[in-house]
């Protein structure tokens, strides 16, 4: 592509070199770069690439965009690159790349999910109500990238914009008409999704999170740039209880639909009272909701806990923007399932299991705050902590699990170069802390540990294996071998007889 047709949506300077030149790729990374390739310079906290204008253009690269000047000894020395100053390189590489993959988030309905908590859940719901509606559904999360036929893993819950629409283009050729994404404030503030409008952008929840050097300088900064997704859509489904939603709204250019609890102005709304469904195949709740136009209807979701009614509203809000039909509704919410978070893994009628990525002390007391209100025969816990991570976790692991667990089972979670006996005795030092009475067992082998918790389940057990959640390894001094906890608890239920 010509970098000319590239450049149509930016302002620019050139600096030197010539616009009809063709480019092959676009690349960030100065070790990637090919001949005909066209480098982005980023000014990055850790360093500049504009450093590295010489090396690239040795590789062969054909353009450089920079967003400050280069040395004239430098430009002197690279005459056959054309040169093209921006403002910012980072916005510069977002319209750019969307450019060079034929704007794909046109051919879609984009719907963006922003928030603190619920991102991911929420995504996971919309998606399973527009398949059950009978979309085409592209997914773009912390669970990773998921289109028909295609599963991947990603570094950022909101990837880089060259990335981002390089998938974007992927799901668009493979016939996916609906795009489902989270949202971050990292992504928003770096620029990764300049050049996407959304048809609807979702606000979940807020609480201080990622405040920290490289990240938001303040709690005001970190919901400014939250906000910034209700000046990107056409219609925001917004949180109507958070107390953020206001100061997080101003300045917004959005219509706005509102879902809610606690809020009598919210045009979706749950009653107070809920109740809580509890099966061999669902551990969810069902609310009562009421519509704009004071109609109601009974909602089953297939997750458990309040946060679950929240997301659920939430899905309902951008179904109904979208026009989908109540049977949509329905069946997604009650089917919608989000790898290793709350996931039921039903193998028995005597007992309960799930697993859940909870891995610090505020997400494994929420947990089992909501499993404990299924009012379980007993709360058994299985869970470790990392290795060369924080003591300070596994004290705080040990001391809630220890006060609300009725009986715990200490194993291992990717104990990298550490001996995982010296991390259970850290949990054990929390554990004290929390119930110095707490009744439990040691059992280094996780996979051994999981095998005792399915032999020694009692009739209306709940038993919550936590800690690792989707991931599909094992690490132990830095080897990474296969391990997917729920494959492993199907496979040693199949082998037992258990039913």
């Amino acid at each position: 592509m010509l970098l000319k047709q590239l450049l149509k949506d930016l302002t620019y300077t050139l600096v030197q070199g010539d616009l009809n030149v063709e480019v092959t790729d676009i690349y960030y990374d100065s070790r990637k770069v090919t001949p005909g390739g066209l480098f982005v310079c980023i000014v990055g906290t850790q360093r500049d690439s504009h450093d590295y204008a010489a090396d690239v253009a040795g590789k062969g690269a054909a353009v450089l965009a920079i967003q400050h000047d280069l040395p004239a000894e430098v430009l002197a020395a690279i005459p056959q690159v054309t040169v093209v100053k921006f403002q910012s390189t980072r916005y510069a590489l977002a319209l750019l790349s969307t450019a060079y993959f034929g704007r794909p988030a046109r051919e879609m309905t984009m719907v963006g999910v922003t928030g603190t908590k619920g991102k991911t859940t929420t995504t996971h719901m919309i998606k399973a109500v527009l398949e059950a509606a009978g979309h085409k559904v592209g997914m773009i999360g912390t669970n990773g990238v998921y289109y028909p036929g295609r599963h991947y893993d990603l570094n950022n819950t909101t990837p880089e914009s060259y990335e981002l629409q390089k998938i974007l283009r992927q799901m668009a050729d493979a016939g996916c008409d609906t795009c489902v994404m989270e949202v971050s404030s990292q992504g928003l503030m770096m620029d990764r999704v300049a050049g996407i409008h959304y048809q609807v952008g979702v606000f979940t929840n807020l609480y201080p999170d990622h405040i920290a050097p490289g990240e938001h300088s303040s709690f005001e900064e970190y919901r400014s740039w939250k906000g910034e997704l209700f000046k990107r859509c056409n219609v925001g489904i917004v949180n109507a209880d958070d107390p953020n939603t206001d100061a997080l709204l101003e300045g917004h250019t959005c219509e706005l639909v509102r879902y809610g609890i606690d809020a009598q102005q919210a045009d979706y709304r749950a009653g107070k009272e809920y109740r809580l469904l509890r099966t061999r195949e669902m551990l969810g709740v069902e609310f009562t909701l009421t519509e704009p136009d004071g109609t109601s209807m009974e909602i089953q979701v297939g997750m458990p806990g309040l946060f679950s009614i929240y997301n659920a509203l939430a899905t309902i809000g951008v179904a109904k923007v979208l026009g989908l039909h109540d049977d949509a509704i329905h069946e997604g919410l009650k089917k919608a399932v989000v790898k290793g978070r709350v996931e039921l893994v039903p193998i028995s009628s005597k007992f309960t299991i799930l697993i859940d990525y909870a891995h610090n002390e505020a997400a494994a007391e929420s947990l089992m705050e909501t499993l404990k209100a299924y009012h379980p025969h007993r709360m058994v816990v299985v869970f470790g902590c990392g290795g060369n991570r924080s003591r300070l976790r596994r004290y705080g692991m040990g001391e809630v699990c220890a006060k609300m667990a009725d009986f715990c089972i200490l194993t291992e979670d990717n104990n990298r170069f550490e001996k995982v006996e010296d991390i259970i005795a850290d949990i054990k030092v929390g554990m004290e802390k929390g119930n110095p009475d707490a009744k439990y067992v040691e059992i280094p082998d996780r996979l051994d540990a999981l095998h005792y918790a399915i032999d020694h389940a009692q009739e209306g057990d709940l038993i919550a294996v936590i800690g690792k959640g989707h991931e599909a390894y094992r690490d132990r001094e830095g080897v990474k071998t296969p391990f997917l906890e729920r494959e492993l608890i199907e496979e040693y239920a199949a082998e037992k007889g258990i039913s």
